[in-house]
């Protein structure tokens, strides 16, 4: 006879949460053995909850969850919540860029389905946004969408040309684009990387150390980077423009 499952001390992040009744929330988390995960918090909007202070987005927790016999339920039951500790909540543009992170991964991971190393790489992301080094702020950003790219193959191999698998001339200017990959850029392409450039990205996410290496890579290459991520990430999410994106333009036009 089949019985209830219980995940019990499970690394986790609140990527998202909406009301399920008048005093029970629907919480999406990224756990570190489970993957992406739906918990229903039972009584978490009431004021006596121990739920209330803890279940907030960027913040490490460890939670505990049952899974209903025969494990075909979307929904599982969240039983308990603690903070995990090591920062504080981001704030200002790193709160938003956190939100921005969150919105990636609700819209690219598949639900239950693990992924162990991105999910270290989202906290190690997490916690340089909480630091407030705003020199490392966006190249945090960059490194961890190359990563999450990678992650759920999407991302192809930043040393060779897509489309004829030739090396890069160290000098030559390529872009990556949705569907070629990485190819030989032109008058029209608005930004591009150089073969060294994008060999040394390549080689960063090799490393033993994946998202401090990548971020280091990023850091010298942020101009022309960026965009072209941009572009891949709307391509993929199948949006002209996310809504964490959004959020920060009418932000900045106040």
């Amino acid at each position: 006879m089949a019985t209830t499952q219980r995940i019990s001390d499970e690394p986790a992040y609140v990527l998202h949460h909406y009301d399920w009744s008048e005093s029970s929330l629907i919480l999406e988390m990224f756990t570190r053995h489970q993957g992406r995960v739906a918990l229903v918090a039972k009584g978490s909007k009431r004021p006596s909850s121990n739920f209330r202070p803890v279940l907030l987005p960027l913040q490490p927790l460890h939670v505990s969850y049952s899974i209903a016999a025969g494990g075909d339920a979307e929904i599982h039951t969240l039983k308990g919540a603690e903070w995990g500790g090591g920062h504080v909540m981001p704030t200002g543009d790193a709160l938003l860029s956190g939100y921005y992170l969150n919105e990636l991964l609700l819209r690219l991971l598949a639900r239950d389905d693990p992924h162990q190393k991105l999910f270290d790489c989202y906290d190690a992301a997490v916690q340089v946004l909480a630091c407030e080094h705003g020199e490392a702020l966006q190249p945090a950003l960059r490194a961890f969408e190359l990563l999450l790219l990678r992650e759920i193959g999407l991302l192809p191999l930043l040393d060779t040309q897509t489309m004829t698998l030739g090396t890069l001339e160290a000098d030559a200017r390529y872009v990556l684009v949705p569907e070629g990959g990485l190819r030989q850029s032109n008058a029209q392409d608005r930004a591009s990387l150089s073969g060294a450039q994008w060999t040394a990205l390549q080689n960063s996410l090799g490393k033993d150390a994946p998202f401090t290496d990548v971020l280091r890579a990023c850091a010298s290459v942020m101009a022309g980077l960026k965009p072209q991520l941009r572009t891949l990430l709307h391509y993929h999410c199948g949006v002209s423009t996310l809504k964490t994106r959004q959020m920060m333009l009418d932000i900045q036009s106040l």
